[in-house]
């Protein structure tokens, strides 16, 4: 059983004397295979308050039919769902690894049973000419309740699921169900159908999106003079926190790519805190400014030893062996990180951000002369530090407080360009080169210092050749970097609004 897979299906609502219509001449169907039965029994679970149900995700424990297990299922589109599946295990025990899937929801919460659903499901498969499944169509008659006791509800529902065909397939299915009598199924999960009224609003999840669609609507509709700086940096906030959310389980699942988005996302959140100070109450963002530093340093162990993977695939085995190490261990501690209190606590807090800002009497002004004044301060910090570099004890050092400050400003400039338009995108284009120079420099650094520990511990004349071939390519990738630095600064030319 693949324990990862997008599942792509339409759900259908048929009265009890529908009638399945013929299927084995819709576009690419040579055939329709006899009809299986099976007996289906599943138990879903959930928080108390259904916080997966007001976010559409599903985890059941099912028995019975070709998948029996643990079934997480998480939306992915209008017709998509991300399922993530577990062997059976015990019957109420849910599997560590989905739970761990679903935690920036449920936030330490119980997951319990909060329904029964048994099915009695003909399976009907369509297939090609060569005898290879294209999609599969699932009859289903359900009983479900969600208290032992309850009097059951019953329903019939068709379910179209794709296996190798296409939308043009699922399309042309649709369509001759509902032209056998079939409606398109109110609800996307048999749960959803159950619950139906009792599944709360996500607060969290609501609160984000209305302040991202009103910003939205109000830079759309042209209706600028309107936004306030408190508009801007809400709405900017809204995104970043929705950002950090949704990368955290592809980063439990080590995903490419998803510890490097979830990190940024969280140092965007820290940045605009810090960068927009005047615009909210400190009483309460500087602590969460240092929760999101803290977070940051979780998520940045793991993507240090990525980048450091990536950058030596040509290494000696002995070094990438020991990165390999590393790095797990760095998941390992990364993942128990995620499940402290101390995280969830600071995704409720940011949420709190969200649903109740605490806005300072500059977030009434117009976005529109307050947020140059707030960009152009953040290139200042940068400019000054980059002026140091000259004359600091330590250059290196100077650099990379220089890269930090050039991210501020580029984060910065990102959160006024709705408002502001093509003058602060100039100014986030120009902040990310400078970065961008930066980071190569610091990456090579930080190279260099492994590589120096790593030569230490070399064990054959054939691996220390080796280490020192990489110290020496770090080293022009370094002294290029700084060549390039001062090149990149002379076209910038900082903020003009």
């Amino acid at each position: 059983m693949a324990d990862r897979h997008l599942e792509i299906e339409q759900k259908y609502d048929a009265e009890a004397e529908f009638e399945l219509p013929p299927l084995d001449d819709l576009p690419g169907v040579s055939q329709a295979a006899p009809p299986r039965v099976q007996e289906l029994h599943a138990t879903y679970f959930d928080t108390a308050d259904l916080r997966l149900a007001s976010l559409g995700i599903t985890l059941r424990r099912r028995r019975g039919g070709d998948d029996s297990g643990w079934h997480l299922k998480v939306p992915a589109g209008p017709d998509g769902k991300q399922e993530h599946r577990a062997p059976l295990g015990r019957p109420r025990v849910v599997p560590p690894r989905l739970a761990g899937l679903v935690a920036v929801h449920t936030r330490g919460a119980e997951l319990g049973p909060v329904a029964v659903l048994e099915t009695r499901r003909t399976v009907v498969v369509l297939r090609d000419a060569e005898g290879a499944a294209l999609a599969e169509v699932a009859d289903d008659l359900v009983s479900a309740y969600r208290e032992e006791g309850d009097e059951p509800r019953r329903w019939r529902e068709i379910e179209v699921e794709l296996a190798g065909g296409g939308p043009d397939l699922l399309k042309a299915a649709g369509k001759r169900l509902r032209k056998a009598g079939a409606r398109r199924a109110k609800s996307s999960s048999k749960l959803g159908r159950l619950l139906g009224g009792a599944v709360p609003a996500a607060p969290g999840a609501t609160a984000r999106a209305a302040t991202r669609a009103r910003l939205r609507s109000l830079t759309s509709n042209g209706k600028l003079p309107t936004v306030t700086a408190g508009d801007a940096v809400l709405g900017y906030l809204a995104g970043q926190l929705e950002s950090l959310i949704d990368y955290d389980p592809r980063a439990r699942l080590g995903e490419e790519d998803a510890v490097h988005r979830m990190r940024v996302a969280t140092r965007r959140l820290r940045s605009t805190l810090q960068s927009y100070r005047p615009v909210l109450d400190r009483v309460r963002t500087e602590p969460l400014r240092a929760e999101l530093r803290w977070l940051a340093g979780v998520l940045g162990e793991v993507r240090d030893l990525e980048v450091l993977r990536m950058r030596f695939a040509d290494g000696p085995r002995f070094f990438l062996d020991d990165l390999a190490r590393r790095e797990r261990g760095a998941y390992r501690r990364m993942n128990a990180s995620l499940k402290e209190a101390r995280y969830f606590e600071l995704l409720d807090a940011l949420d709190a951000l969200i649903a109740d800002p605490p806005l300072d009497e500059r977030a009434e002004r117009k976005a529109r002369k307050e947020l140059p004044l707030l960009v152009s301060r953040a290139w200042d910090r940068m400019a000054t530090q980059y002026r140091s570099i000259g004359t600091a004890d330590d250059p290196d050092f100077a650099r990379h407080e220089t890269r930090k400050d050039a991210k501020r400003a580029r984060y910065a400039a990102e959160l006024a360009t709705p408002v502001l338009g093509a003058a602060a995108k100039r100014v986030a284009k120009d902040a990310k080169r400078i970065q961008e120079v930066l980071g190569e420099h610091q990456d090579a650094v930080v190279a260099l210092e492994h590589l120096e520990a790593a030569r230490r511990r070399a064990r054959t004349a054939q691996d220390a050749f080796a280490l020192g071939v990489l110290y020496g390519r770090e080293e022009c990738r370094a002294d290029t970097a700084r060549d390039r630095l001062a090149v990149t600064w002379s076209r910038t030319l900082g903020p003009s609004f």
